[in-house]
């Protein structure tokens, strides 16, 4: 009892939390897998590394990013970021040791197969970033990465 105590206690110090306090082991290993791609396939495939594969890995073919343009709303695809990333990665004055990103995950909420997380980019101690982060958990798939909503401040 005193462990799970102490597990859930951590996980909410960590930002992942549950709308119910009684997780089940599954309920964690479950958020711990959406963290994980979330880390390898966003905060490093499209930011800190640069990396086209990683990507695609955690990305859904059809996700893209939503923002607000005036009264219009805003689609960015996948196939244009991937894009952007690859001549990005190719240009030969690109300096990665300048493209690091720092992060914190502010909360990681998991319902069966869906998942929203909320995630805060900073670059030089800044924060410049909160994202919000859809997933779906596909059958064959797995998790996957289906929308993005922002804020830059």
């Amino acid at each position: 009892m005193w462990l799970l105590a102490g597990l859930l206690v951590a996980l909410s110090a960590a930002g992942i939390r549950s709308a119910d306090s009684s997780e089940s082991f599954s309920d964690v290993r479950e958020m711990n897998a959406v963290k994980d791609l979330v880390k390898q396939s966003y905060l490093h495939g499209a930011f800190n590394e640069l990396n086209p594969d990683a990507m695609a890995t955690g990305f859904h073919e059809d996700f893209a990013i939503f923002s607000a343009k005036g009264s219009e709303l805003s689609r960015y695809e996948i196939a244009d970021w991937v894009a952007g990333v690859r001549k990005r990665k190719a240009d030969p004055e690109f300096d990665p040791e300048k493209n690091k990103w720092s992060y914190e995950f502010a909360n990681v909420d998991v319902t069966e197969d869906a998942a929203q997380v909320k995630v805060q980019l900073s670059r030089d101690g800044k924060l410049i970033y909160t994202d919000y982060l859809s997933l779906l958990k596909f059958e064959d798939e797995g998790w996957r990465i289906v929308a993005k909503v922002y804020h830059r401040h």
